[in-house]
């Protein structure tokens, strides 16, 4: 009787841990499936685990998840608008380089995203970007009805780092602040709103492709690599499409960010925000749907 007590206990523990790792965000390692714990001084207590894999401490809580996801957004956003805005003051003095500030956002934004993923994994998953979360609900690894808190708190962690932009703004250079909002506030847009003046199908586009790839990597290697890779494939994958969308329409990507830059850069910028949030959603789902089947064994569909 023991012995099938302990079977069903392990049977248990083993399904809410696979839910909870198919959810998206950390699970639970129950004492009847821990191994002995480890030293302080060996490799196993000292590397973390990957994200999306079992989180030894318990489930967070909703309030913790929602934090992370926040503060993972704030720091995402925060860099890639700071960095394109006060670009703009070293444009006006002749920068000797010629796209240098475009590398700048593309491998500032990249950095940060790694580093929300290596922080934050642990309580989230790390999400930071509406399309993640998005396909990986589409993909049956995050539960649907955590899709909008999640959205919403990183919305709310965008729209913190451009309000803190234009605080720090009020005590910038003269006229710094309305210069910036005046050429949109580093949004996104085509048209008038791209820096090179590429139109409205270079932008769907390019928003289409490169969500669709950022959600591809993050289903790839979620739970499936270490935390070093991982986080260096999620920063990676952004660098990369920044440094092709920055030139055509200031590099969306992410409804939070463009809906957050579009609130300080006036009429314009709002006008063109819609696409910059429904482009990436629509190409995070498709991508979500379609990779089970096209990616995945028919085991671990099963």
């Amino acid at each position: 009787r023991q012995g099938a007590e302990s079977r069903s206990r392990r049977t248990g523990s083993r399904a809410l841990r696979d839910s909870h790792d198919r959810a998206g965000y950390p699970g639970i390692v129950s004492s009847t499936d821990a191994s002995p714990p480890a030293s302080a001084d060996s490799p196993a207590a000292t590397t973390p685990p990957a994200p999306g894999s079992p989180h030894p401490e318990g489930l967070p809580t909703w309030g913790a998840r929602l934090a992370s996801e926040g503060f993972a957004s704030f720091l995402v956003v925060f860099t890639v608008v700071s960095i394109t805005l006060v670009g703009q003051i070293g444009q006006t003095e002749q920068l000797p380089v010629p796209g240098i500030v475009y590398l700048a956002t593309a491998l500032g934004s990249g950095i940060a995203l790694t580093l929300a993923t290596v922080v934050f994994s642990r309580i989230s998953g790390a999400h930071v970007l509406p399309p993640v979360t998005v396909g990986l609900a589409a993909a049956g690894r995050f539960a649907w009805r955590d899709v909008v808190p999640y959205l919403a708190a990183q919305l709310v962690g965008a729209i913190a780092a451009t309000t803190v932009l234009v605080l720090i703004g009020l005590f910038g250079p003269a006229q710094w602040l309305t210069s910036a909002q005046d050429a949109g506030f580093a949004s996104n847009g085509w048209g008038t709103l791209s820096s090179h003046g590429f139109g409205f199908g270079a932008a769907v586009v390019v928003e289409l492709v490169f969500s669709a790839f950022i959600v591809l990597v993050a289903l790839s290697t979620r739970g499936r690599t270490s935390a070093a890779f991982t986080a260096a494939a999620a920063g990676g994958i952004l660098t990369l499409a920044l440094l092709v969308c920055i030139p055509i329409d200031g590099g969306g990507l992410n409804p939070a960010r463009s809906i957050a830059t579009a609130m300080y850069g006036g009429l314009a910028p709002l006008l063109h925000a819609w696409l910059f949030v429904v482009a990436p959603l629509v190409a995070a789902l498709v991508a979500g749907f379609a990779y089970r089947p096209l990616f995945e064994t028919r085991r671990a569909r099963d």
